[in-house]
Parts: C-alpha cells; structure tokens; sequence
C-alpha cells in the first residue's frame, strides 16, 4: 500500500469515527431536548388551562376563542371531557395546519421521540367536573434536530474533502521528491554514480539529497581508486611475472646449460673431473640463492612454517643488510604466531610495504613495530610502524597505491588503519585487526 493512500485511509477512518461520535452525542442530546420540550409545553399548556377554567366555564364562548389560539402551540391536541364521556374540542378545523414530514421515518424513529399525553380531573369556579387530555406532538423538534443533523453531516463531510484535498497535494509534492530519491538510488545500484539529485524545497528532503549526493561522490571516488588499485596490481603482476621469466631465463636456463656442458665434457676419458665438480656444485649454490629469492619474493616460506613473528625477524634482517644505517625494532608477542594464515600474511605485507615507504621516502634512521593482542569483548590486534622521518602534513600526504594497497588489506580483515604525520615529526602507521584466538 502506498503512503498516499495509507493517510488518505487513515484520514477517512478517523472522519467516520468523529463523525460517528458525533452522531451519537447529537441523537443522545435531541433525544433529551424533545424530551423536555415536550414536558414543559404540557406542563405549561396544562397550568394555563387549569387556572383559566379555575374563573371560567368551558362553554363561555370567549374563553373558547382564546384557546384556540393553543392550536399554534407545539401542535397541541386538547380535549375537554365532560364526565359523560362527551368531548369539548378547544380547536376548530379549519385552524388546523397540515404537515408533511421533512425528516425521514428510519430518524424519527432512532430518536425515538414519543408523543407525550396528561389527563387531569378540573373543577371549574360554579362546580362543574370534566377532564383535561392534552397531548403533544413531537415532529417539529423532530425536524428541527434532522435540519442540524444534516448541517453537521455536510460540515463533516466539507472538512473531510478538504482535508483530502490538502493531503493529496502535500503528499503529491513530497512522493515527487521520494520518487526522485528512489529512482537515484537504483542509477546508484547499477553503478551509475554520475546522477546528482537536485535540491528539494522541503528542507527533509533537501538533507536527504545532500547526503545522498555526498554518498554518490565518495562512491565514486572509491570506484576509481579500486579501479586504479586494481590497474596497478595488474601491473605490478606482469612486472614479477616479466621478472620471474627473466630470473629463469638468466640464472636458470645458464646455469643448467653450463651444467649439462660440464656434464657431457666430464664424460670424456681425457677430461678433468674435480674441477667441473667443483664448479658444478657452485653453480647449484648459486641456483639454490636464486631460487630462494624467487621463493621469497612469491611467498615468505618462514611465515608458513615458523611463523609470523619469524618470519619478521627475517624481513628485518633482509632490510638491515640493504640498508645498514637504518635500525629497525620488532615488539611481537609469540602467541600471534599461532594467527590465521590470512591474517599473517597480511599484517606480514602491511610491515613489508611500511619498510619499503620509509626507505623509499622517510629518510628516517629509526623504525620501531610493534604488534600486540588486546583482549576484551572482542579480541583485537594492534599494529604500529613509527619511524623518525621527515613526515609531512597530513593535508598533503598523497594516497598512492603503497597506501591504497594496505588499507584495502587491512580493510579485507575487517580492521581500520590509520595514519598520523606531522612534518619533521615522522609518521606512524596503525591498524587494528579482529581476531580470533
């Protein structure tokens, strides 16, 4: 159900209930009106007869003129019964005023209106006994309360369109805008993130469309960096893959060729063997390097079978025999080596591509990592690599694909990283990783 007709339903409903409460006060409150009415026009007709037949006889001729005029009164019926039965009619014909009934019979009846009678035993001035009947009709109140009946429905009933009509607009206006937003959405679902939504009169959706639109620029601005990341890696890819065929085609491929030749020519009878032994056995050693820094380069062997703490150890002892004037410190708790492959190694390639930002653009002499495991709710591990460099503002820090590549490896874990730099302060790394012991 759409939210239009949602409130228009709602409006209806809550009309019919006002309108039905409504309803029961003004019958319950005409029912009582007719009800006294009626009672005190008996009451009242009654008082005036009995003081009046109190002076006069029934028979006078001018007190009869006078209460012919009662006939406009609440179209009383009065009848004067003498004690034979015979009756004395106050009202003459032809005073007698037909009515057509204006109310329908199904409302006369749920007021329920009855038609309210009094007898009473009179003794006029010289003696004379006769009853007094008096009977009221009650189909003018009756008429009065239908004609506010109707006035009240047909104010109801105005409010009701009018209501309807002011919501229907409003709500016209404001599913104009949602539908806008909507259809912005789905652009963005596709991956469309050009779209920008307009600005909107009612502030509501004016704040919706800014947060929207923000949402859409940091979507897009993520898609090119992943794009680019992406690119990059694709590169870096072919780049070791080049590599590694150029490593095997000039280490490998010589050195093996060397061997058969030494191989063939130590076949002969006439040829010296320990010295083609000799230089066999240092072209294997040198094989065996290459094939370790290959193995390295691909995948840190040590990490899967010491550790990560290990396997560290070694990445440093790498690093401080390229660059001796620079001094690295490891803090590492022995229990991470029992992390998840894919944890270590990730944290493994964050610390190696922090090493390889600081010597490439830090000029620091000093790096210190540190990695502990704090527990809590949930378990977590804490990552800094700080070095003593020149640092930068953190305005200007560039976000390049050493960056990029970490936070989405550090991101891929479920962690945060963070970076803090302030020029000739150096610059600190860190992370904070889920865990699972």
């Amino acid at each position: 159900m759409t939210l239009n007709t949602q409130i228009n339903v709602r409006i209806f409903l809550s009309s019919l209930v006002i309108l039905i409460i409504g309803c029961t006060i003004t019958i319950w409150h005409a029912k009582n009106a007719i009800r006294d009415e009626i009672d005190s026009s008996v009451n009242m007709t009654t008082h005036i007869i009995t003081c009046g037949l109190a002076q006069k006889s029934p028979n006078d001729a001018a007190w009869l003129n006078c209460f012919n005029s009662l006939k406009e009164t609440r179209h009383l019926k009065i009848e004067l019964l003498k004690p034979s039965g015979e009756v004395i009619n106050l009202v003459k014909k032809d005073h007698q005023i037909s009515r057509n009934q204006l109310s329908p019979q199904w409302f006369a009846d749920l007021i329920g209106s009855r038609q309210a009678k009094t007898e009473k035993q009179l003794t006029t001035s010289i003696g004379e006994q006769f009853s007094l009947l008096i009977q009221a009709d009650p189909l003018d109140e009756t008429e009065e309360v239908w004609e506010e009946s109707l006035g009240f429905f047909g104010t109801i009933l105005l409010l009701t369109q009018l209501t309807f009509l002011s919501v229907y607009l409003a709500l016209n206006k404001s599913i104009k805008s949602i539908n806008s937003i909507v259809d912005a959405l789905r652009l963005i679902e596709t991956g469309n993130y050009r779209l920008k939504l307009p600005e909107f009169e009612t502030t509501e959706y004016n704040s919706i469309a800014k947060a929207i639109n923000h949402m859409i620029g940091e979507l897009e601005k993520a898609q090119q960096e992943n794009r680019a990341l992406t690119q990059h890696s694709l590169e870096i890819l072919e780049t070791e893959r080049k590599q590694l065929a150029q490593e095997l085609h000039d280490e490998l491929g010589q050195s093996l060729t060397a061997i058969k030749i030494m191989a063939i020519t130590a076949n002969r009878k006439e040829s010296e063997i320990k010295p083609m032994t000799e230089a066999i056995a240092e072209i294997c050693d040198n094989l065996i390097a290459v094939v370790r820094t290959l193995m390295h380069q691909l995948h840190p062997l040590v990490l899967s079978e010491l550790g990560l703490k290990a396997a560290l150890e070694d990445l440093i002892t790498r690093w401080t025999g390229k660059q001796p004037a620079l001094k690295i410190s490891l803090d590492c708790p022995d229990a991470l080596d029992l992390a998840e492959q894919k944890i270590s190694i990730q944290v493994f390639r964050v610390i190696q591509e922090c090493l390889t930002n600081v010597v490439r653009h830090a000029d620091a002499s000093k790096v210190t990592i540190t990695l502990a495991i704090i527990e809590g709710a949930k378990n977590q591990i804490s990552l800094s690599v700080k070095d003593n460099g020149k640092g930068c503002q953190a305005g200007q820090l560039k976000n390049g694909f050493g960056l990029l590549g970490m936070k989405e490896r550090i991101q891929s874990l479920g962690g945060t990283l963070t970076i803090r730099t302030h020029p000739q302060q150096g610059m600190e790394i860190s992370a904070l990783i889920p865990y699972t012991q």
